[in-house]
């Protein structure tokens, strides 16, 4: 007999504005265990120093979860130049000083023109990357580093909101950046470019794909709502809407929750679609091609007894 899962299912995204000092997956928990869910995941870790915008997905829609993974985010970051740290954070401990006095908001600024568009960023070891299944941030405990390949990421913006001059400056900025930067990263490269070194003293999530955080919920707000949590839950595809919607009949959705390929007639350009019913009701993704056909890529399992 099988076993029974412990927990309800319950499906649907919560976008939570993450505390500081918890990490993405001690968070994540809090919230399962608000809606005494059976299954969550989080799309895209923030590091404990790190607050704001995490989405939770539930249940189906942790199926969609790398959809939200692969999206843009947006931070606002506080760096302090004139001190390195062995995590690039102000968690971690300072392995070198200089004096930041001589910079100024037009001498950072023009830096930061270098670091705008498509740039190379060699991941930090202070991070859940793996090297031979092992966690990076636990070889860098050990006093282990390896070599690390830079990556191709895109920051979109990198703007100077604040700057406060000192022999320990401080600059704040807003960020938009492709998926897999590190600010951290970037601010350490920054510093380095300027000759001073730098951390982060302070991260948080404004944006994470088409979400920000007008959308999302405090912990104490999740901790406190019980079940009338479920209700505030967004839909399924609620980070899918830039798909577009292809609505299809019993029949055709039929096949294609048992795996087959379905012709039909429609005017979805070729590529991922959203397949619904005709109530509207997300059923999952398919992939069309221009001749008509439509192949189910990931599709939501129906509900037992």
């Amino acid at each position: 007999m099988a076993r029974r899962k412990r927990g309800c299912r319950i499906d649907g995204i919560l976008i939570l504005d993450k505390p500081q000092g918890y990490s993405s997956n001690g968070a994540l928990q809090q919230c399962r265990r608000a809606l005494d869910a059976q299954k969550a995941g989080h799309t895209g870790a923030l590091d404990p120093l790190a607050t704001g915008v995490l989405p939770v997905c539930f249940g189906e829609a942790t199926k969609f979860s790398q959809y939200l993974l692969d999206a843009e985010k947006a931070y606002l970051a506080t760096i302090c130049f004139g001190e390195t740290r062995t995590t690039g954070d102000a968690e971690g401990e300072v392995v070198e000083t200089s004096n930041a006095s001589h910079l100024t908001a037009e001498s950072v600024e023009q830096a930061m023109q270098g670091f705008k568009g498509a740039i190379k960023q060699v991941p930090p070891m202070y991070s859940a990357l793996k090297k031979d299944g092992q966690p990076l941030y636990k070889l860098a405990r050990q006093g282990i580093e390896i070599e690390r390949e830079a990556r191709d990421v895109v920051i979109e913006a990198f703007d100077m909101l604040d700057f406060i001059p000192d022999e320990r400056a401080f600059c704040q900025v807003f960020v938009r950046c492709s998926k897999g930067t590190y600010i951290r990263s970037l601010a350490e490269d920054l510093g380095a470019s300027l000759g001073v070194g730098a951390h982060l003293t302070a991260l948080r999530r404004t944006e994470a794909g088409p979400f920000d955080l007008s959308d999302a919920m405090t912990l104490e707000q999740v901790q406190s709502a019980g079940q009338d949590l479920v209700a505030r839950l967004l839909p399924i595809d609620a980070g899918l809407q830039y798909l577009t919607r292809l609505t299809l009949g019993e029949q055709e959705i039929e096949k294609l929750l048992q795996g087959q390929r379905v012709n039909v007639l429609n005017d979805a350009n070729s590529g991922i679609v959203r397949v619904a019913r005709a109530s509207g009701e997300f059923v999952g993704l398919a992939k069309a091609s221009e001749d008509g056909e439509i192949a189910p890529l990931r599709m939501i399992a129906t509900h037992e007894g």
